[in-house]
């Protein structure tokens, strides 16, 4: 297996495998299970300007196939990021990818003019399915227009690689894709969590204290899939893939359908080491198949026509 390159490119960001967590759910307190040099990129919870306390708990709830997380983007700010979460990273050569969340488009700006002169920092990743507070909740990942300015602006004050994470509660995610890409982002993120609910019959409360979130795991994959497939029929740049990968067949299928990379998310809550046993597993299907390149299965899935 030592033939096989797992290397890929998003923008001009080189990844030496497409393994990567998923934002919120990894963390540098990792580090003591295992290397994060055998990982494509980290990418930890996202950030917002200011600290956030997030909502109210309950904010996790199990249900079948998964879960329903309604955490609120908490988060200690910008500048704790940069001057605690950043360095924690250096000693790795694995790439950062910072994960940011704002309340508005001049403040993504803000931020990822910041973070992209942050030394340490090798890309960012625009948390646009988050809620958009100055349009009634309304998150600026659900309108094309809008996704398209706040993007374009970002470009004009950053270099760095721009990974768009879309959200997957819209009628056309093509459409908001295709607004993405022509306003220059490097690579799009599909997608975040399915909006849900679960009600305790007892109570008859809602599982969640916020009522409703995102549900997150292997229920979700097939939706992602298809998102994914969707999108890389319509868009040229890179794809990462990011919704109920918990092993090496869901990353696989993931990008069979057309991702060039996959994130992972919950199955790091059952299992800490499985971007890693996700990795040997890429590498014992490409040995199988006496495939030497992951490019080779980018976007391979034989649909009938």
């Amino acid at each position: 297996m030592n033939n096989i390159d797992l290397s890929v490119k998003i923008g001009n960001l080189q990844l030496k495998n497409p393994v990567m967590p998923a934002s919120g759910a990894f963390g540098h307190e990792m580090e003591n299970l295992f290397d994060f040099n055998q990982l494509g990129a980290v990418v930890p919870k996202s950030i917002t300007k200011y600290p956030r306390g997030g909502n109210d708990t309950p904010r996790v709830c199990e249900v079948n196939s998964g879960m329903i997380n309604s955490i609120g983007i908490q988060s200690k700010g910008l500048i704790y990021f940069l001057d605690h979460i950043v360095p924690a990273y250096k000693h790795y050569g694995t790439p950062l990818i910072a994960s940011v969340s704002a309340d508005s488009i001049d403040e993504f700006a803000e931020m990822s003019e910041i973070i992209g002169n942050t030394k340490g920092v090798s890309g960012i990743e625009l948390n646009i399915s988050c809620p958009n507070l100055k349009d009634d909740g309304k998150a600026f990942g659900m309108d094309s227009d809008i996704s398209f300015e706040l993007i374009k602006k970002v470009k004009t004050v950053t270099n760095q690689p721009i990974i768009t994470k879309l959200t997957p509660n819209v009628t056309s995610i093509q459409e908001i894709a295709i607004a993405c890409e022509e306003a220059g982002t490097d690579g799009l993120n599909v997608a975040n969590t399915v909006l849900a609910m679960a009600v305790d019959i007892n109570t008859r409360k809602p599982k969640i204290g916020n009522g409703m979130g995102g549900i997150s795991g292997p229920a979700i994959k097939p939706i992602i899939v298809r998102m994914v497939y969707q999108v890389h029929q319509v868009c040229s740049v890179p794809i990462i893939g990011c919704g109920g990968v918990m092993n090496a067949e869901d990353a696989i299928e993931m990008v069979l359908a057309g991702a060039t990379a996959v994130q992972v998310g919950t199955a790091n809550f059952i299992n800490p080491m499985s971007m890693i046993d996700i990795l040997d597993g890429i590498k014992d299907y490409m040995s199988t198949y006496n495939l030497t390149n992951i490019n080779e299965l980018i976007g391979k899935v034989e649909v009938p026509t």
